[in-house]
């Protein structure tokens, strides 16, 4: 079902609301990261968006220092939503919507480089789109609720204050936790439609163009978390050598699995240590925060006058700014 602003806005007053402390810090779970562990589990949101429910309920959960953060799985509990289907829109709609400035998005990844091993971390710095316009990029000028055009900068696709932070507090943590694995930073991302993997000839084109990694959940992700004025970065961790290595057998779910579950452990104990010092970085006065706020005001191009009502309210969901 596709709601209206005003319907969605009533169906949002119907779940329980949050009336505790800001949650800034918002976690998106990829494969494998379907739950918080170790953190205080607050309450769970089951919020409706103007572009329907989130892939999961959204659950506030706060560490023992009182940092509170907002956990939502992408591809649902227990893995039921196919790439191209997770409904992005939702998502990090309902995220800003409950006051969230900064997200975290976990992720599975296949290796396009001999350097970045399976159970090793990523954190990217670019992206290669290579998806097929099956999935809905943007909150403006698609669909019958848009009527508003607006080009959003893109150049550096997450949060450049946010990700050298992130990239360094991974890299600490598992120094410590985990010595065997490494970090990376300042890699390419290939997006990547799916729901099949590559073929050896798609693999090793992807390194030609300079891919480092590829998944099929960074897109439209990022995108609409830019234009939802969101601090985004993404912590990705390898599953596999994906295809291009003809020296042996293409991969397969079986191995993903298996690289997944050694991941876990060590998302968690990042996603503990990363929560305060990002937290940091989206309040009031956070480089972070004072960097997205009003990113897309100069990015809009239709005049306001010529907006529908309806238009304007489902903007006004992301960009409560918008119109006033």
């Amino acid at each position: 079902m596709v709601y209206t602003p005003n319907q969605a806005t009533r169906e949002f007053a119907k779940t329980p609301t949050w009336t505790g402390p800001p949650v800034r810090v918002g976690v998106i779970g990829g494969s494998g990261l379907y739950k918080l562990d170790g953190l205080e589990v607050v309450q769970e949101l089951n919020p409706i968006t103007p572009w329907g429910p989130p892939s999961s309920p959204i659950t506030i959960a706060k560490t023992s220092s009182g940092v509170h953060v907002a956990f939502l799985a992408r591809h649902g509990i227990g893995h039921f939503i196919s790439p191209s289907q997770v409904p992005s829109l939702a998502n990090i709609s309902a995220l800003k919507h409950i006051g969230v400035r900064a997200v975290i998005a976990f992720t599975a990844v296949g290796s396009l480089r001999e350097e970045v091993a399976p159970r090793d971390f990523v954190v990217p710095s670019q992206i290669i789109d290579r998806t097929k316009g099956v999935r809905r990029a943007s909150f403006f000028g698609e669909g019958d609720q848009s009527g508003i055009v607006a080009h959003a900068t893109f150049g550096d696709p997450f949060d450049e204050t946010l990700r050298p932070v992130v990239e360094d507090v991974v890299r600490k943590e598992l120094s410590q936790l985990a010595p065997e694995v490494k970090t990376h930073g300042k890699k390419t991302l290939v997006a990547m439609e799916g729901p099949q993997f590559s073929t050896r000839a798609e693999s090793l084109a992807y390194r030609q163009l300079g891919g480092d990694i590829i998944n099929m959940s960074a897109l439209p992700e990022a995108k609409l978390a830019r234009e939802a004025e969101l601090s985004y970065t993404i912590i990705a961790t390898s599953t596999d050598y994906d295809a291009w290595r003809e020296s042996e057998g293409a991969v397969d779910v079986a191995e993903v699995m298996k690289s997944l579950q050694e991941n876990v452990k060590n998302s968690h104990a990042v996603l503990k240590a990363l929560l305060e010092p990002v937290a940091k970085l989206v309040e009031d006065e956070g480089q972070a925060y004072k960097n997205a706020q009003n990113g897309m005001r100069f990015s809009i191009m239709t005049k306001p006058e010529l907006v529908s009502k309806e238009a304007k309210e489902s903007i006004q969901f992301v960009l409560p700014w918008y119109g006033q």
